[in-house]
């Protein structure tokens, strides 16, 4: 659940219904008149969930990555020996990701160099090469690859290490993901986020669908479809479920989702409006939004189900829960000063604190890994972009080129934050540094797609 970033939800009130006139246009465009009557009988909790317009389906993404950092690692990438016989070419994913985190600069070797050829480093280092990935994939007797690779550092001229894997044909692009934070890890010093993955929403020709892709949008897999809307993606700190809100029952109800086998369940559908989950960090309770008792409230919920313990009571609208890393307290919107701000609260309930202070419309709160960094979007002169917020400090910087932002979210390691906005009036995918030097474009190539969530780190067998 999220307000809305084309108009001020809290302005023109109608006071018989206490809910904004723009909403019933909005919901219009989304489900159509003839869910009219039963729209108006939602909540205002419901009235300012990240409803989805204008999507088309979408499996495939374009990377374009425009501006640079502070400083780039320059590298190569040696073309594996015997990729040209493998379905997928580990060497051109491996480049792509690196390329792709604006901390790496390729420069591509045409020379094939296998796990165990000593490379010319003199030569590399004429090229001003710092780093060198080489490797090799083979196909085994059982249908298997066998994929190699060693990484060198050319300055040392020293062997920094190297991992073998047997995956099925399928596993392929998992694999160039993790050798991808192999490297990573290893020349940065922090965990890399390649094989992670991000869920999202597109709608196509009348239905819904939710998306899980890998983290540079490629290998899409549609979790769900449905001829009504899905909102609020939500991954589960183990990766293996997704929390997310359906409008198939002509009312918001929370969904929780089994990623691999595909099943689900309901977690909440009581009276009114259910929406907005958030997982806590030890995935044993979700903090959703339930209009149950009247007004937008938040509510704490056993993963497994059960009866829910009010966390908020107010007249205001409370929505968009977001737990800290440490699971002790709760970032989410209030408009309980007038207009829509970001407040904290114990995890337990207690007194309501405010946090955001720059601007008087700001709303999608999301919280970096460390605890250090609050991302929300703001509404600036008209325009919506993400802001970031040093809480330490309380230092805001708008960190964004787009004027259309939605819906941040951190990448499990703290140094990218994905959101979604309009390029050209499509929909569209954006990753940026957290000092927006480095940003990505991650666009539909026929389509649009919103509502981005960034998975955990991939759990390694």
């Amino acid at each position: 659940m999220i307000y809305q970033r084309y108009s001020n939800p809290l302005t023109n009130l109608d006071t018989s219904l206490k809910r904004p006139v723009y909403f019933l246009d909005r919901l219009r465009r989304l489900v159509g008149l003839q869910f009219e009557q039963t729209l108006r009988a939602l909540s205002i909790a419901c009235m300012f969930a990240g409803c989805l317009v204008h999507f088309n389906a979408n499996a495939q993404f374009r990377v374009d990555v425009s501006g640079i950092g502070l400083s780039q690692i320059p590298f190569s990438m040696a073309t594996f020996k015997g990729e040209e016989a493998s379905p997928q070419k580990p060497s051109a994913i491996i480049f792509a990701d690196l390329e792709r985190s604006g901390q790496f600069k390729g420069f591509s070797t045409n020379q094939p160099l296998d796990e165990s050829s000593r490379p010319d480093v003199s030569a590399f280092r004429q090229k001003n090469v710092d780093a060198l990935v080489t490797g090799s994939i083979t196909k085994l007797a059982d249908g298997r690859y066998d994929v190699r690779f060693r990484l060198w550092d050319i300055v040392k001229g020293q062997d920094l290490g190297g991992l073998s894997y047997a995956v099925v044909p399928a596993d392929l692009r998992l694999v160039s993901h993790r050798i991808s934070d192999y490297v990573y890890e290893k020349l940065i010093g922090d965990k890399g986020i390649f094989s992670t993955r991000i869920a999202y929403i597109t709608k196509n020709t009348g239905k819904y669908h939710l998306w899980i892709a890998d983290a540079d949008g490629e290998n899409a897999q549609a979790a769900l479809s449905s001829p009504e809307p899905i909102i609020s993606p939500s991954w589960s700190p183990s990766g293996q479920q997704l929390a997310y809100v359906s409008f198939e029952s002509r009312k918001p109800v929370v969904y929780i989702h089994e990623v691999a086998s595909g099943k689900r369940r309901v977690l909440a559908n009581f009276k009114g409006s259910n929406s907005a989950p958030s997982w806590s960090p030890d995935g044993k309770t979700l903090a959703v939004t339930l209009s149950r008792d009247g007004g937008s409230q938040l509510f704490l919920i056993d993963a497994a189900g059960g009866e829910p313990r009010r966390l908020t009571s107010s007249s205001s609208i409370d929505t968009e829960p977001v737990f800290t890393p440490d699971g002790t307290a709760i970032y989410f919107v209030s408009d309980r000063g007038g207009m829509p701000q970001i407040y904290r609260i114990p995890a337990m309930g207690g007194p309501v604190q405010r946090v955001t202070f720059a601007g008087n419309y700001n709303i999608s709160p999301a919280i970096s890994s460390d605890g250090k960094w609050l991302a929300y979007i703001s509404r600036i002169s008209g325009q919506f972009k993400v802001s970031i917020q040093e809480l330490s400090s309380d230092k805001v910087t708008q960190i964004t080129p787009t004027i259309a932002d939605e819906r941040p979210s951190f990448a499990p390691n703290g140094k990218l934050i994905v959101y979604a906005t309009q390029i050209q009036g499509k929909e569209a995918l954006m990753t940026t540094s957290l000092d927006g030097r480095i940003t990505a474009r991650l666009a539909g190539q026929t389509g649009d797609i919103r509502e981005p969530n960034w998975g955990p780190f991939n759990k390694l067998p």
